[in-house]
């Protein structure tokens, strides 16, 4: 890229920021700390998309470690619209990755997986194969949700799934925008499907991958009681965020709107979702398919799938 053109790239990003970014005092530090690197010729080395990309993305983030505020980089060229440059990737991808739906199992003990990647894509895009995988496993004694290679997505697909869990709706969060007008999200109120049974045992896995949506899902059912979480903390990121195509191959993403929890009163940005259970995420699997096959067998040690159950925790031992 010619000199000029990372000057516009690194201007317009900063003019930006300074007009979208939920918390505008933090914005307009932001927005004045990019037009002082420029200056000071820090970008000048950023002739390819990528490396610039990561030049800018890393002084966004120096002000508050917002990593939703960054100038991202796409292999594939975007959509030459302003807003919102990914939508048709994310589209392509929730094609080709069944609705983010890697795995639904019924494991022995009539323990339920359910592992929900690369994103929590939205209904309008993913609702038919995400209701589908629950009504798979609405029979099942007991879940292992796997959210640890999940980058994030959409409120919406995780107010639906969340609507699974619960007998009545319940209050999320409320998501704040710049201008501090608030929008309720509530876990949906209505499913095609059996709801989950809220005494079956619930475990959540989570590692240091899991984003954005993929924490929303894991915090909501952690502090609503619904869930036990087990693996790593994760990333710590609770701003949504829209995009802005700033060049071809780069996209600045701005976060524009907090959450503020029913339960908790805050959120996990920047502190992740932190589990209940610590264990090594690839071993997170195994920790809570045998506290789960445990709890089973001390409910109830002459249910039908307890041997099954037995011989299984044997494997684990």
């Amino acid at each position: 890229m010619r000199q000029d053109e990372i000057t516009g790239i690194v201007e317009r990003s900063a003019k930006l920021v300074a007009e979208h970014y939920v918390f505008p005092e933090v914005a307009e530090r932001i927005a004045a700390h990019l037009g002082d690197q420029l200056r000071a010729g820090r970008y000048a080395d950023g002739t390819d998309p990528a490396t610039l990309g990561a030049l800018v993305t890393a002084d966004l983030q120096s002000a508050n470690r917002d990593l939703h505020l960054r100038l991202k980089h796409h292999r594939e060229p975007l959509a030459e619209v302003d807003e919102g440059p990914a939508d048709e990737q994310f589209a392509r991808l929730a094609e080709t990755t069944m609705g983010g739906i890697a795995r639904v199992e019924r494991l022995a003990g009539n323990v339920g997986v359910l592992d929900i990647r690369p994103y929590l894509f939205p209904p309008g895009l993913a609702g038919e194969a995400v209701t589908a995988a629950l009504g798979l496993l609405a029979g099942t004694d007991a879940l292992l949700l796997d959210l640890r290679g999940n980058r994030g997505g959409s409120p919406d697909m995780v107010a639906l799934v969340c609507g699974w869990f619960f007998a009545e709706p319940v209050h999320l969060h409320t998501m704040y925008d710049r201008a501090g007008t608030g929008r309720q999200y509530w876990s949906a109120a209505h499913l095609p499907v059996p709801r989950y049974a809220p005494d079956k045992p619930v475990h959540v896995l989570t590692g240091p991958q899991t984003f954005s949506a993929g924490e929303d899902l894991a915090y909501n059912l952690q502090q609503l009681d619904r869930a036990t979480v087990v693996g790593e903390r994760t990333r710590g990121g609770a701003h949504p965020r829209v995009g802005f195509r700033t060049h071809p191959h780069l996209e600045l993403t701005v976060p524009v709107a907090r959450s503020v929890h029913a339960v908790s009163g805050t959120n996990w940005e920047g502190v992740g979702v932190v589990p209940a259970v610590d264990a090594p995420a690839e071993r997170a699997f195994e920790v809570a398919y045998r506290r789960t096959l445990e709890a089973l067998l001390a409910a109830d040690p002459h249910r039908s799938t307890a041997d099954e159950a037995r011989a299984a925790l044997a494997t684990l031992d």
